[in-house]
This record gives C-alpha cells, structure tokens and sequence, in this order.
C-alpha cells in the first residue's frame, strides 16, 4: 500500500463528509425558514472535531506505520464498503429533514420509512462501522480504538438529544 492510496481513501471520506453538510447546510435553510428550532447545540462541535481530528489520525497513524497492510486488511475494506448503502438509504429516506444537527419541525411527524422503519437512529450504526473500520484498513489500531471510543461519548450525548427532539415531535 503506498500513501497514495491511504490519502485517496482519507480524501474520499472528507469530500464525502463535505459534501454531506453542504446538504444538511441547504436543508437547515428550509427547515429553518419553516419554523425549525435546533435542539442540542451544545455537542456539535465535539462531533465536527471529532470527525475531523479521525481523519486526520487516521491519515498520521497510517503514514506512521508504513505501507505494509495488515493480512486482515479486507475485512474492515469490505465492512466500510458493506455500511455505504445503509447511509444513502437513511440520507434519502429522510430527505430534506436530513442534517447534521438536531432540528426541530413543529407539526412534523417522525419519519417511519427506509431504515427508520426498523432503526431510529441507522446512519449511527455506519458512523461506528466507519471510525471503526477506515482506520484498521491501514493498519492504524490506535486510532480505531481511541475514537471509537469518543464516537461512544458523543453518540451517547447525541442519540438522547434526538430522543428528546423525536418526544417534543411527538408531542
């Protein structure tokens, strides 16, 4: 593995991650312009550095390590690869109620389609599998482990967050 290939996959996930809040960004818009108040604020900035500073280590760790990948290298490939369509389905099943931060539609009904139907929360299993599984592909163990563990904290706050925003939709 040459760190080409290591920059690709890092750069890959970043535009993905980019791209991904110039949407939420659009749809925060027009919530936003329907009355849509945000609820948990407080915890976004420990998400955005949290993604940001894992790609980052994953990228050092991996450089770090060398071009050697491990035996195992296309279990966590074929994980990551396996978890990107759960995420498209969630993005699109939600539509424009989809974003990054915890907004609240008054009058809106929760959304029960796609994988919200059988998961209230399905583009957090792909987080995990994500944190997880991107850094082991080159061989960076550290940085799986650490932020997979700060993914738990921040996921913990964030999903009680939603719960209570998914209780004042509910009403």
């Amino acid at each position: 593995m040459s760190g080409a290939v290591l920059f690709l996959a890092v750069a890959f996930v970043a535009v993905q991650r980019l791209l991904e809040l110039v949407v939420a960004r659009r749809n925060e818009r027009r919530a936003r312009a329907r009355g849509a108040v945000e609820r948990g604020r407080g915890h976004y900035p420990f998400i955005v550095a949290l993604h940001s500073l894992w790609l980052v280590s994953t990228l050092v760790e991996g450089l770090l390590r060398g071009p050697e990948l491990s035996a195992l290298w296309p279990v966590p490939l074929a994980l990551f690869l396996f978890v990107q369509p759960l995420r498209y389905w969630a993005l699109f099943s939600l539509g424009e109620r989809w974003n990054t931060k915890i907004l609240v539609l008054p009058g809106a009904e929760p959304v029960r389609r796609g994988p919200y139907k059988y998961l209230s929360h399905p583009n957090y299993v792909v987080v995990v599998v994500e944190i997880l599984t991107l850094p082991l592909i080159f061989g960076a163990w550290v940085t799986a482990l650490v932020f997979t563990m700060l993914n738990a904290v921040v996921l913990w706050v964030r999903i009680r967050e939603e719960n209570r925003a998914l209780t004042e939709i509910a009403g």
